[in-house]
């Protein structure tokens, strides 16, 4: 049961709420295209509402319901669809549904659907879909879902999309989230906390773990632009590992305060005078910037900062680790007069930072 659309990047976003099936309301007119592709949906919603079952939903500020997503987990041979599914732990993707409006919703829901994959150590994730809804087809798509099987029922034929979690193909995209060192390089790269914070609030930044339903929405975007001036930066290639560093907010010692953050992968960097117009870089680097209009056209026009870094947001470290526990405990250098604001890292000490910085031990490969 699912329908959606790419979405654009726009307007501010609330956080989702993982509520529970009885506090929706089915009358809801987002519904009613459930509805007329499934004629069971009525009676599927009202069973799921006595079981008490939840799905992640976003409300519009009248209150609307914009935006829903529930998964179940299944596990042993899926024989509803031809061929069938192998035994395996199985995430489904019961019910998707994103209506458009200029958000970035639909990315933060993929990055929802893989959260609890992850978290669960399930084998694949799937879905079923008609052909009309080629938003929701091509978006799933462009992160690995394959078509896989078929799937008819009274109300039709259903496309099935499969991810296998098992699988790599070495594209930066389509094996999200994990996160392949081989042949590639690593770096920390430095973000000062007034821009930091437009990445991860930093509300999140201490060393309580979060639970897996529980919605930050920058957290959940999959795509990053950072524009850098640091010229060194402009080495990386498609494919290399980013930690990335939060330095001190001078609230007190940088040995307590600085902090590694985040896990990213580098999809691609370009220098600033590698695009036409001041509007052409604006429509590349607004969608996933953390900087407003402004400073982007004042960057272009001074070219202070030169190197654009688009990058995949992988995981946010659950534990934010200390610069002096990176100094400590990954073998960070600790030599007076080394900048921290570029470092290479080698891959023993990417995985000792992810290791204390508590992300999933199935992200990381090789």
């Amino acid at each position: 049961m699912h329908e959606a659309v790419i979405e654009a990047a726009g307007e501010k976003m609330k956080n989702l709420s993982y509520k529970l099936f009885s506090d929706l309301n089915l009358d809801d007119v987002f519904f009613d295209s459930l509805k007329a592709d499934y004629k069971e949906f009525v009676d599927w919603f009202k069973k799921k509402a006595k079981e008490g079952a939840r799905g992640y939903a976003f409300f519009k500020s009248n209150g609307k319901l914009d935006g829903f997503l529930f998964l179940k987990i299944e596990e042993g041979i899926v024989g509803d669809v031809e061929p069938p599914l192998p035994a395996a732990k199985h995430l489904k993707i019961g019910t998707l549904k994103i209506n458009a409006h200029g958000t970035k919703l639909g990315e933060r829901f993929i990055k929802k659907i893989f959260d609890h994959a992850i978290d669960a150590n399930v084998d694949d994730i799937y879905v079923t879909a008609f052909e009309k809804h080629e938003g929701l087809i091509n978006l799933l798509k462009r992160y690995g879902f394959v078509e896989h099987a078929k799937k008819e029922t009274k109300n039709g034929t259903e496309m099935v999309l499969l991810r296998n979690l098992h699988e790599l193909s070495g594209d930066v995209l389509l094996d999200f989230p994990f996160i392949s060192l081989e042949d590639k390089d690593c770096y920390l790269l430095a973000i000062y906390p007034e821009y930091h914070t437009k990445f991860l609030p930093d509300s999140i930044l201490n060393n309580e773990s979060h639970d897996i339903v529980t919605d930050v929405s920058h957290t959940n975007s999959i795509h990053k632009v950072y524009i850098s001036g640091i010229h060194r930066t402009n080495k990386m290639k498609r494919g290399d590992v980013l930690v990335i560093y939060r330095t001190s907010d001078k609230k007190g010692p940088a040995y307590y305060r600085s902090v590694a953050t985040s896990i990213g992968v580098v999809e691609e960097v370009r220098k600033i005078n590698s695009f036409a117009s001041e509007t052409a870089f604006v429509k590349y680097a607004k969608p996933y910037s953390i900087f407003t209009d402004i400073e982007l056209k004042n960057y272009y026009a001074t070219k202070q900062r030169s190197y654009i870094i688009r990058f995949v947001y992988n995981a946010a470290l659950t534990k934010r680790v200390t610069r002096g526990r990176l100094m400590g405990e990954a073998g960070l250098p600790t030599a007076k007069g080394i900048r921290w604001d570029f470092l290479n890292l080698s891959n023993e000490q990417l995985r000792n930072i992810a290791t204390m910085g508590e992300v999933n031990e199935n992200i990381i490969i090789d």
